[in-house]
């Protein structure tokens, strides 16, 4: 029997494949994400600016405005997994420095790179509003889901 993750990623694909355009997939994948796990709040996609090298720009997303349109490789969370190339799980992020907030509800994060050919190309960035929400399987499901973004961008 598959799990309810594996159903998810299936969904995600067949999703995307009826869809035109890029940011018309990465939508689809952000509000799939959004609706179907409980604790996933706000959920996007911030793409390596195309005329800014080390910047990252806000794409596709769903959940609250954010104000953090454009962010430098190193800024925040998000900033700091484009700049190192790896996966952040953050479960409270009051207890990080480098942290921009972009809702006072949100409690925990996890940024997950997006690559094509050894590239950061851009990320999946997602808000929870619940304290230490993300689990191992978190992590390996959402670099399966960046693994389809990457085909997409």
């Amino acid at each position: 029997m598959k799990s309810n993750l594996t159903l998810l990623l299936d969904k995600i694909r067949r999703r995307v494949d009826t869809l035109s355009t890029e940011d018309e997939k990465l939508l689809a994948i952000c509000e799939l994400l959004k609706a179907e796990v409980p604790h996933y709040h706000w959920v996007g996609f911030y793409l390596v600016n195309p005329g800014r090298e080390r910047e990252l720009i806000l794409g596709p997303y769903v959940g609250d405005p954010t104000e953090h349109t454009h962010i430098d490789f190193g800024q925040g969370i998000c900033g700091q997994a484009a700049d190192t190339e790896q996966p952040f799980i953050i479960q409270d992020v009051t207890q990080e420095t480098n942290y921009l907030s972009c809702s006072p509800n949100v409690r925990s994060e996890i940024v997950i790179p997006v690559f094509q050919n050894g590239i950061v190309v851009g990320e999946l960035d997602i808000d929870s509003h619940d304290l230490s929400p993300f689990v191992e399987d978190d992590r390996v499901f959402l670099e399966q889901v960046c693994e389809i973004a990457a085909q997409l961008i």
